[in-house]
């Protein structure tokens, strides 16, 4: 997907949701469990119900959403059933809702042999994605082979959500240049807005100025909001572009909003409101028209 389809898919869906299917056996509804075990037994449960789950999850929100993100981790953590899981709920995207960007959160960068590995499993064959996030830690040739695959993204991780992310990301070298802004400032030099997005968690806030400072057109990937605490009116205010430029993402709070039979339902709820909200930003910018 190019920078102008996606563009046209929020301008389309008046949002910029982006659904993360973080699916944990321990946290979907008991009803789903009790039928993947009553199908197909004791043993061979896993598969089919995160599968079955993923599946109601995006027919549910596929509406009021642009984008899905799985992060990997919740899949790897099952073995050879989880894979399988996350390959085919790839697939049923792919089939059933083409327009909506996948973005494996895979968190991937390694030196330049093993990241063409990396690259080549997230964006060749059948169950590729639009899209990877990638650890900048290891510099320039652990980043560039993802690079070449035309209409392919990696998202940098630049300034994250969590409270380890002081840690590192806001260090100063002895100009005063922070380790987050040596990143954007440097990675910049290896691809431009059409390929490279950033993550910057929602909770940063007001730091989003400082992003656009030396980011000013790139889309950013925001994780944060809801469960984590994130204000979507305050990445708007800080981070938002003339045409967006924002994918916000929220997991837990849609997909776990309820733990009963209505868990579809209540999610497609949740991202409702959600994307009601973003149609009132984008608003605001004139990138859509208002609602009489």
């Amino acid at each position: 997907m190019t920078r102008q389809e996606l563009i046209e898919q929020i301008k389309q869906k008046q949002s910029f949701l982006c659904v993360g299917l973080d699916t944990d056996i321990e946290k979907i509804p008991q009803c789903i469990i009790d039928n993947a075990k009553k199908e197909h037994g004791e043993e061979e449960w896993i598969l089919p119900a995160i599968w079955e789950f993923n599946a109601m999850i995006i027919d549910a929100t596929a509406p009021y959403c642009v984008a899905y993100k799985p992060n990997l981790a919740f899949y790897e953590a099952y073995g050879i059933d989880g894979m399988m899981a996350y390959e085919g709920t790839i697939d049923y995207l792919k089939e059933n809702y083409p327009n909506h960007f996948i973005i494996a959160d895979a968190k991937r960068g390694d030196i330049g042999n093993t990241s063409k590995m990396y690259a080549k499993t997230f964006f060749e064959g059948q169950s590729q994605v639009d899209a990877i996030t990638v650890a900048p830690y290891m510099g320039e040739d652990s980043v560039t082979p993802f690079l070449g695959y035309e209409g392919k993204w990696v998202i940098l991780l630049a300034l994250t959500s969590n409270k380890g992310s002081h840690d590192f990301q806001l260090t100063e070298s002895p100009d005063g240049e922070r380790l987050f802004e040596k990143v954007l400032r440097r990675s910049q030099q290896w691809a431009t807005d059409e390929q490279m997005m950033y993550v910057v968690g929602a909770t940063q806030g007001q730091m989003f100025e400082d992003i656009r400072r030396l980011a000013p057109t790139h889309f950013l990937l925001v994780p944060g909001v809801g469960a984590q605490g994130g204000s979507l009116q305050e990445v708007c205010k800080y981070g938002m572009t003339k045409d967006c430029g924002l994918l916000v993402n929220s997991s837990r709070g849609i997909i776990y909003a309820s733990k009963g039979e209505d868990f579809a339902e209540v999610a497609a709820g949740k991202a409702r409101e959600l994307q009601q909200q973003m149609a009132v930003e984008l608003a605001k910018i004139h990138f859509i028209s208002p609602n009489p």
